[in-house]
Parts: structure tokens; sequence; C-alpha cells
């Protein structure tokens, strides 16, 4: 027997028994999961997997989606931090930028990011994800290398908000790619992964912009920084294009037993794999579920910080009165710690008991907390001491990579993910819009108020966070009681492209 609680009857109702095996197939095809097209009946889903050939598969995803999101997302951070080196090369000073236009700058990035949020997750759900991130990819380095022939404040302003509209696309689709093909048990580690390239790109970054601050060519650095960057970006996005799988169901790479496989050990997590149809009933319950809003206000306090340090940081360690190329080499040992807490974080939490991922978000911003409260009370002629507690801000990183695993574990419903996951980077994008402005100029090399912002925020993640693991462990509870002592239809929900609030199989994790 399934259990149907209220907010799912009028969406199940209209599904209609199988003729045979009792097995529920939806009376449109287009309301049914895409991967269901892979199975004639429900003894095709019940299939005994060979344990071996499982760890075969998942060894060949791995192989087949990681390098190039992890690339990406190495990619990804460099150009952050573009501006940020741009600005050691003398750009303020050649393009004469005034007051707060370095901060705008910054920000401007993230209002094209902004803009284009929504939008682009709902493309995403239409379109071949790996198609459309590839396309997405190479005019983001496009517009990264056109910002080098850039004159002035307007023209590097508005190419600043074209290049945050193409990479808007870039975490909602690695996030639905990571769900469509891992285990929610999977996901923490394989995200850490990818999100590990984010330290890379900053210990890259400051080994690519040391290299440039040698070149002695007929441009100025700054410039040669967009070019380079950008065109390996560009080229990125040609590769991702031709060789990034749309999903398990069409993916070339996979035998037809091994499409079968990649789908049919996802029926436990009840979270699907793609659906192509917008269901605006999913749209109106994410915008009446509680965790939505918690995770768009994470989204916000996260990266506030990381706003101010992305585009601020090699100016703060500049003031520790180290050279412009050592400033640029000592970003190294920070990505090199962003990448080890990451990678610490996401085994560690493998093998701890099931549901410790926010305990574990809480552990991991403790460095953050203590490095924040360093630079804020450290004495100015500390050098090093104050080198070491800015090295300190990096483990935000491993936390969030642990909340963007709780928010894609968590939601079910295509529509509804992709809602979800424009939310949280709207936040991502307020968060980064406004981090840059509490870096003022007449604060600097200090920036009191920018750290001030850091510790505020890094205490409300801890409280947000707390607050969404007592919401989601009362719901747990609460379908528990309602389904005691009634056997659990997996089969009837796992690929209905049902949402976790009507499909009462589903289980929240925290």
């Amino acid at each position: 027997m399934m259990i149907k609680d209220d907010g799912s009857a009028s969406h199940v109702e209209g599904a209609e028994e199988g003729e045979s095996h009792g097995y529920r197939t939806f009376a449109s095809s287009e309301e049914a999961e895409a991967a269901l097209a892979l199975f004639q009946n429900t003894e095709e889903l019940h299939e005994p997997m060979d344990p071996e050939k499982e760890k075969a598969l998942v060894w060949k995803i791995d192989k087949m989606i990681l390098p190039y999101l992890a690339v990406c997302y190495c990619f990804f951070y460099i150009d952050k931090t573009t501006l940020s080196y741009a600005a050691l090369f003398g750009i303020q000073e050649d393009l004469h930028l005034r007051g707060t236009q370095y901060n705008w700058l910054s920000s401007l990035f993230y209002f094209g990011f902004l803009f284009w949020a929504l939008p682009t997750n709902f493309l995403l759900q239409r379109l071949p994800v790996g198609k459309y991130l590839g396309i997405n990819i190479f005019m983001w380095g496009f517009f990264l290398m056109w910002q080098a022939a850039c004159k002035n404040f307007v023209s590097l302003a508005i190419l600043r908000v074209l290049s945050g509209a193409a990479e808007a696309c870039a975490d909602p689709a690695f996030m639905l790619i990571t769900s469509m093909w891992y285990t929610r048990r999977q996901q923490p580690i394989r995200i850490g992964l990818w999100y590990t390239a984010n330290g890379l790109g900053i210990a890259g970054g400051g080994i690519l912009g040391y290299g440039i601050g040698h070149i002695k060519g007929a441009l100025a650095s700054w410039k040669y920084e967009f070019l380079i960057i950008g065109a390996l970006c560009a080229s990125w996005g040609v590769v991702m294009f031709v060789f990034l799988p749309d999903s398990p169901v069409s993916a070339r790479f996979l035998s037809k037993e091994e499409r079968r496989m990649a789908v049919e050990r996802l029926r436990d997590d009840q979270t699907g794999i793609e659906n192509k149809t917008l269901k605006p009933y999913q749209i109106r319950e994410a915008f009446c579920d509680m965790k939505v809003y918690l995770f768009f206000l994470l989204g916000i306090v996260c990266n506030i910080p990381n706003g101010g340090i992305s585009n601020f940081g090699t100016l703060i360690i500049q003031g520790f009165e180290f050279s412009t190329l050592a400033t640029t080499l000592l970003q190294i040992p920070y990505g090199i710690m962003i990448s080890l807490s990451i990678l610490a974080c996401v085994f560690v939490n493998d093998r701890l008991p099931p549901n410790s991922r926010c305990y574990m978000v809480v552990v991991f911003m403790i460095p953050n907390i203590a490095g924040a409260f360093g630079l804020m009370y450290v004495r100015q002629e500390q050098h090093i001491a104050r080198l070491i507690c800015y090295y300190l801000t990096g483990p935000y990183n491993a936390a969030f990579v642990l909340i963007l695993s709780l928010q894609i574990g968590n939601v079910a419903g295509h529509t509804k993910k992709v809602v979800t996951n424009a939310t949280l980077f709207l936040g991502y994008c307020v968060g980064n819009i406004a981090g840059p402005f509490f870096y003022k100029t007449d604060e600097r090399p200090t920036y009191t108020l920018g750290i001030a912002s850091m510790i505020f925020c890094h205490l409300a993640e801890v409280v947000l966070i707390l607050a969404l693991r007592f919401l989601l462990s009362r719901e747990n509870k609460r379908r528990d009681k309602l389904q005691e002592g009634v056997q659990r239809d997996l089969d009837a929900t796992a690929f209905g492209d049902l949402s976790d609030k009507e499909n009462t199989n589903f289980r929240y994790i925290y």
C-alpha cells in the first residue's frame, strides 16, 4: 500500500495502474520520468544488480563526468579572480576607475548572474544539459577575452554583466548533473571532488598571475590576464559541448544495460532523474516551502564573505606589505588549503553516521570564524599571523559543498529542483553583489567593515544550518509516524517526477 498525504492526491490520482505487475505508469508519457523509457515493466526495475558491475559503472561515470566539471570549476574560480589580479596589474589606473567603481565592477558580474538565473534554470530543464552548459561556458570565455579591449568603466561594466549572465547556468547545471548520476550518499563526495577545483583555481590563478605578471609585451599585464584565461575558458566550453553527456538516459558512452543500471540504482532516493515538462504546481510548491527560503538565506550569508574575499583577497594580502608578484604567489597556499579542507570534509562526512551533514557544516565553519576574528583583532604589524588568519578563512568552501549536497538531496520533482536551484543561486548572487561594498577604500588595507561582515555572516550561517536540520528532522519523524506499520512501495513513486512534499516515501537528509 502507498500512503498519500493531502498535498499529493491531486497529482498522483491521475496515474493509472499498469496492466501487469501493479507498476504505476502515467496517463501522459510527458508526466513520467524520461528514465522510464529504458524499462518496459517492473521486473526490469528489479533485476538484481551485480555489486562488481555497479562499482565498475560508478567508476566509468566518474571518469565520464567529474573531469569535465572539475576543470570547468577550476576556470570558474580563476575567472572570479581575474578582476582581482587585474587590480594588482594596474587596471584601476589604466581605466581611470574612481571611488566605488571597482566595487561596482565586482558586483555587476552578479547582476548579470541574478538577471539570468531563473531563465537559465528553466532552459536547463528544457534543453540538453551538456550542450547548453558547453555553449554558456564558451560565451563566458568569449566575453572575458573582450574585457581586454575595454577603454573605460562603462564598456567593462557591460561585459561584466554579460559574463555573469553566461556563467549563471554553471553551478545549477553542475548540481543537476550530480543529482542525475549519483545517489544521495555519493553526492557529497562528488560535489566535493569537482568543487575542490575551486581551490585549485585559486592556486592556478596565482601561478597564472605570476607568469602573466612577467610578460613584457605590447599590452598591459591585466589585458593578458583576460585574454589568456578567456581563451582557455572558451576552449573548454567546446570540449564540454562535444563530450559531456546530457543524462544517464541518453549517454552514448554507456551501453543500454549500463544506462538501466545508472537509473535503477537511484530508485531508493526517490528524487528522480530528469523530466522536460514544466509543472506549475511544483513552482508554487517551491515558493511555499520553508526550506527553499532557508537555502536562499544560506546562499546570501555564505557568499557575502566570498564576494569580498574573491575580489579583495589579493589586496588584503598586499596590505601585509608583500610585493605585487609575491602577493600572487601567496594565493597558492590559500587555494591548496581550500582544496584540502573540502576533501577532508566530504570524506569524513562519508564515514560518519547518516544525517551528520549539518553538524559537519558547523565544524568546518569554526576555522573561518577564528580566522575572521584574527583579521579583526591581530595587530597590523604582525604580518605572518594575519596571513595565517587569512588562510583560515578558506574552509567556508567545504561547508558550502555540504550545503549544496543538502539542497540537491532534499528536493524532488524536476521543476521544483530547477526552482530551488535558482533560488539558492539568487541568494548566491545577492551575497556576491553585496560583499564587495563592505570593503571600503578608505579602510584599506585592514577593511574593518568587510571583516566584520564575514564574522556576522559565518555566525548567521551556523544558526540557519541548525534551523534547517531541525526542520528536516521533524518532517522525517512525522512521515515515519504516518507510515508506521505500512510497507512503503518505492516503485510507485521512484520515477513519477513527484515532489518531495507529495511523495511521502521521500525521506530528508540532514
